[in-house]
């Protein structure tokens, strides 16, 4: 059973809002505990970028997750949800001085450092600050993920990164730095992967790359797959837990490690996407020669997914209790064509006032949201508020 769509709950709220089902979210992270609890060198890091709504970060950290972050701004946000600094790794293939320096003065966990000017800088200034940071070095392991591309990140085109030929010269480097210590290599090659085998692959190539600094006599002690572990658009509500098991079983089975090493994932959109919907009223049905359309008052700047990815959410209609369809596009008020949610789709015959669920909105969805024409940011509220 997915998300728990109360009318009554949800039916006296301002739209459009995002609704949170906690339920589904504890769910998820025990599915994920459960996973990493056979093995005592495995960490999970929540990917924050996926959602930073206050509510949903102080039950992941009640959980025992870490934190990875990619910007100065996640920081701050995850410290005031009580997340412990020594958990958070930050990321980003641009970090600004101050992000920098926030992450020294509160001591963080480590920094995934993705060029030579930035560990350079980054050992400035932590000998500016009488400090010694944490370094691992994110690779580039041209490993293809088969998702969309504007999700793929780990092939050599991909702005992310220190390439592969690079790496044994940059750890070097580091060593050789008095204000960096080098901990280990750090990966992700993409978004909302559903193949295992981009896991495996990845795996392989992490081994090919410890095999070669092993032979140059480098050891390091942590390795960070990343995530990208995906989630079930099509059916949300019948498959609401993204299947951990498999997830971590691969690494497990094929990621070679040598003694005393961790690994770390930096899993997002797989812990929180399923327990989010954004919820919207139909302001108008507009029908013309050839289309009927459901034109809510939701847009692309309260869920920009569908229009920067062409990506699909589960739309349903949760007023109407007719087993009568009919086929709608579903649209919103911004004066832009690309501001569509999806077109051709059956629901339950809808009218003006009917609420409307775009499912699966728990990741990137109210975090991306904007006020491009002036409009309101959504408020996200969970069920345990709305009770």
């Amino acid at each position: 059973m997915g998300i728990d769509l109360n009318m009554e709950r949800l039916a006296n709220i301002r739209t459009p809002f995002y609704y949170y089902d906690t339920n589904i979210l504890r769910q998820t992270l025990d599915a994920i505990n459960a996973e990493i609890k056979k093995h005592d060198n495995y960490f999970v890091h929540y990917a924050v970028k996926a959602n930073a709504n206050m509510k949903v970060l102080g039950i992941i950290n009640e959980g025992g997750f870490g934190i990875d972050c990619v910007s100065g701004g996640e920081i701050e946000q995850v410290l005031k949800a009580g997340f412990p600094a020594n958990k958070i790794v930050f990321a980003g293939v641009g970090k600004s001085d101050w992000e920098i320096e926030l992450g020294l003065d509160k001591d963080i966990f480590c920094f995934n450092v993705e060029s030579i000017p930035e560990l350079e800088v980054i050992n400035e200034i932590a000998a500016k600050k009488g400090k010694v940071a944490t370094v691992c070095f994110r690779i580039n392991p041209n490993v293809g993920a088969h998702t969309h591309a504007n999700i793929t990140t780990g092939l050599a085109e991909n702005k992310f990164g220190i390439d592969m030929q690079d790496m044994e010269m940059v750890i070097r480097l580091a060593q050789g730095m008095k204000n960096v210590q080098f901990k280990g290599l750090h990966f992700h090659i993409g978004s909302q992967i559903l193949e295992m085998d981009d896991f495996i692959a990845l795996a392989h190539r992490i081994n090919d790359l410890q095999d070669q600094l092993e032979a140059a006599g480098i050891k390091i002690e942590i390795v960070n797959v990343g995530g990208g572990l995906g989630i079930d658009y099509s059916n949300p509500q019948g498959n609401p837990i993204p299947n951990f098991k498999d997830y971590f079983a691969v690494y497990d089975k094929y990621l070679k490690l040598r003694p005393g090493q961790s690994v770390h994932f930096e899993l997002g959109r797989a812990v929180v996407g399923q327990c989010g919907a954004l919820i919207t009223k139909v302001l108008y049905v507009k029908e013309n020669a050839i289309k009927k359309f459901a034109i809510v008052d939701a847009g692309f700047t309260d869920l920009i997914r569908p229009a920067l990815y062409d990506a699909h959410h589960k739309i349903v209609n949760i007023t109407s209790n007719t087993t009568e369809t009919d086929t709608y596009d579903v649209v919103g008020p911004i004066c832009e064509s690309s501001d569509v949610f999806d077109k051709d789709i059956p629901l339950a015959k809808t009218k003006r006032g009917d609420l409307i669920a775009l499912l699966s909105a728990g990741a990137y969805g109210e975090i991306m949201a904007s006020s491009y024409n002036c409009r309101r940011i959504p408020e996200g509220y969970t069920n345990e508020e709305l009770q």
